[in-house]
């Protein structure tokens, strides 16, 4: 750590009543943090950022216990470390991501200083900048990036009973199978962590229903080439806008035991029992909306178009890379997708756990500047807000489909460290005409009384 991040912050009364200034603060110090604080470096913007744990902390704690990277680790990483100790098309476990980004900080000596939870940010009125409040004292700065990234508070529906029969409990606070009541389980939500989550449970030994909404489900892999590959050369990961109607569209991916291609069919013929969305509860019945197949048709289109424009771009370009025709293979139509659950007794089906990977929303109280429409979304372009001074960095789409990646992360952050660096030209430009008429004004008062014709 530089002397900054062992002498900004002190616990003394004197020193909690005094005022650090920087020029820019970064809240945060998972991957966005630390991509912005490596940018800022190179650029010699002065900067401080603010960890209330520790750097990379959600990658620790905030995930279940065998979770690891959905993308290999020749692609999910910055551009100035690799994961030497893996094989490049591995998956790393989420304590090694958190070790990783542990150590890129500390390559460039990054400023930053965890235990410090920023509470509140406010323009300040009469002076350029803002004021930040932290549980370590008052901060005075000019720029602020929120680097908190997309997963800040879990949401748990409306829906979800109020009844203690059940222990319910979000993604976000599910580590284990034995962390679970004797019984089966309902998983509601078939993105990435459901998924994984009912499989998991399902491996060890418990009875699991899997509740599917609608999804995108890319391959895993298709003719030697892993998906993030794909959606490269494709130019995917580069889509500026989604597409109308994918807004709220999850994805089924997962990097587990070496990388799997999810197949909903598979996972049911596994003895997964599929039902659609859910809809409603009542007492202990919950009722599911009748678009099971639709929703796995669906997905399976998605999953189709892929290997068509794969295809395509291998016969466009010569590539020599194999066939995969089991590719397209599909598992004959398990029961409960022929003749779907359309409501369950839960209680009658020896349900007592509910885990809800239903999704985060964003939760920016502590930010209390106008950068934010009428639905607390923030308001920007490529990061930079409509407020001033402002900047976020790790939102999903930031500024295309990859913002959400490690790597998309890395490079929203140059972009708004380019622009920080830029508006401190100009107004290291405007500070330097007013010292200059300063100085003019003082020579003036100095000089001696002469007139216009050089006669005293």
């Amino acid at each position: 750590m530089t002397d900054l991040n062992r002498t900004a912050f002190r616990t003394s009364p004197e020193q909690a009543a005094e005022k650090t200034e920087i020029d820019t603060l970064v809240v945060g110090a998972g991957q966005a943090g630390v991509a912005i604080s490596e940018h800022l470096s190179k650029l010699g913007v002065p900067h401080l950022v603010l960890e209330r744990s520790r750097i990379a902390e959600a990658w620790r704690s905030g995930r279940w216990d065998s979770l690891v990277a959905n993308g290999p680790v020749w692609h999910d990483r910055f551009p100035g470390l690799a994961f030497d100790d893996l094989d490049p098309d591995a998956f790393a476990s989420k304590e090694r991501i958190a070790d990783y980004f542990e150590a890129y900080a500390k390559q460039f000596n990054a400023p930053i200083r965890t235990g410090v939870e920023v509470k509140r940010v406010v323009r300040n009125a009469d002076r350029p900048g803002f004021t930040i409040e932290t549980s370590d004292g008052v901060i005075e700065a000019r720029r602020v990036v929120a680097a908190t990234g997309p997963f800040q508070r879990p949401v748990i529906p409306p829906i979800a009973p109020q009844d203690p029969r059940f222990e319910q409990l979000h993604s976000a606070d599910y580590r284990n199978p034995q962390q679970l009541p004797e019984g089966a389980v309902l998983v509601v939500g078939a993105g990435s962590s459901g998924v994984q989550i009912a499989d998991e449970l399902q491996r060890a030994g418990k009875r699991v229903y899997l509740s599917v909404g609608a999804h995108d489900r890319p391959p895993r892999a298709y003719r030697n080439r892993d998906f993030c590959w794909w959606l490269g050369v494709l130019g995917l990961w580069d889509a500026e806008t989604v597409q109308p109607g994918k807004e709220h569209v999850t994805i089924a991916v997962s990097g587990a035991r070496g990388g799997e291609t999810i197949d909903f069919r598979a996972l049911a013929h596994q003895g997964i029992t599929l039902v659609g969305l859910t809809k409603a509860f009542d007492g202990a019945v919950v009722r599911f909306e009748s678009d099971l197949a639709d929703n796995l048709a669906r997905g399976d289109q998605n999953y189709l178009s892929l290997l068509d424009a794969a295809d395509a771009y291998i016969a466009r370009n010569g590539l020599d890379l194999p066939e995969e025709p089991q590719a397209r293979r599909v598992l004959p139509v398990p029961d409960c997708v022929a003749n779907p659950l359309l409501e369950l007794d839960l209680v009658e089906a020896g349900v007592t756990s509910v885990i809800w990977a239903t999704g985060y929303a964003l939760d920016f109280s502590w930010l209390q500047v106008g950068a934010f429409d009428a639905q607390g979304k923030p308001q920007h372009q490529r990061g930079v807000s409509s407020e001033p001074g402002v900047y976020f960095v790790g939102l999903p789409w930031l500024s295309r489909r990859g913002s959400t990646f490690i790597w998309g992360v890395w490079h929203d952050a140059k972009h708004i460290a380019d622009h920080i660096a830029t508006q401190r030209k100009y107004l290291a430009y405007q500070d330097a005409g007013q010292r200059q008429a300063h100085a003019h004004a003082a020579s003036e008062t100095q000089a001696p009384n002469v007139s216009i014709l050089g006669v005293s």
